[in-house]
């Protein structure tokens, strides 16, 4: 068994694509229409045929408060595995991306926390040392 998708829940659907492809650096993999919405998922360009991250709309009932409450404790909501947190940390600052954690040590990780623009916290992280 293994992961083949996640999702990430978004507040608009063609923004996140925006971000999550031309700032964050993920590639477009699928985007097919359904009505209002879209099957649209993301894959790292280091690994097209691995775990597509599916850019989930968000108006389910319960995502709402759900997101409210995590963005509200500083809580993210997924983590992304980088070579150097500083270095994406300083490259994502320079196009205007927002942290709430700048990189910090915590025990065997360096971890730094980004608003996605789309209503959540996005963990980056790398192992220390």
């Amino acid at each position: 068994m293994r992961i083949h998708l996640a999702s990430v829940l978004v507040d608009d659907q063609q923004k996140a694509l925006r971000f999550y492809t031309e700032v964050l650096g993920f590639k477009e993999k699928t985007n097919v229409p359904l009505g209002e919405h879209a099957w649209i998922t993301v894959v790292s360009p280091e690994d097209p045929d691995g775990t597509e991250l599916v850019l989930e709309p968000d108006e389910h009932p319960a995502v709402k408060p759900f997101k409210t409450a995590l963005v509200a404790d500083g809580i993210p909501f997924t983590s992304f595995a980088v070579t150097d947190v500083q270095a994406e940390y300083e490259r994502l600052r320079a196009l205007g991306v927002h942290f709430t954690q700048e990189p910090t040590e915590m025990g065997p990780v360096i971890t730094a926390v980004l608003d996605d623009t789309c209503g959540n916290l996005i963990q980056i992280a790398h192992l220390a040392g």
